[in-house]
């Protein structure tokens, strides 16, 4: 994968899989944080109207998306490895949060989202594209957490 900040998108006939990753200079407890903290989540993140629910393995969330604001995704936390791994989803699809070890103390970032099954063809021409929201959120928490770093806040 390439940690350029760009978002790719590969569909099939019964799924579509939006995957982007960046390299972000700060310590993974503070993207962390970011990542968990649902309270703070649309404070930071322009793509997110609203984040309710504590994310830890096995929780329900509530999730509000600027891509359909009329919409509230129930998704439950499927896995959670601090600093490391994180995963919410539906019967639908799956994100998955990835950090690991980059260049110079950095962390390199990925996210992944897989949506699809056998009804997918029916209702894939509902969903938007995810590339311009992967990629905001990707750059909106490479901002914040580097100015963490960078500030000590």
């Amino acid at each position: 994968m390439n940690f350029n900040g760009k978002a790719t998108t590969h569909k099939t006939t019964f799924s579509r899989e939006t995957s982007i990753g960046i390299n972000i200079q700060a310590d993974p407890a503070i993207i962390w944080r970011l990542l968990t903290n649902s309270s703070d989540f649309a404070r930071w993140n322009s793509t997110v109207v609203s984040l309710k629910g504590e994310i830890k393995l096995g929780n329900k969330i509530q999730l509000v998306s600027t891509l359909d604001e009329s919409r509230t995704f129930k998704l439950q936390v499927k896995a959670f490895e601090p600093e490391k791994r994180l995963v919410w989803g539906d019967r639908q699809g799956t994100r998955t949060y990835t950090l690991a070890k980059g260049p110079d103390n950095s962390v390199n970032f990925s996210m992944n989202e897989k949506i699809g099954g056998l009804m997918f063809p029916m209702y894939a021409r509902f969903i938007p594209p995810f590339d311009e929201s992967f990629e905001q959120f990707s750059a909106d928490l490479k901002k914040e957490a580097e100015t963490i770093q960078n500030t000590g806040s």
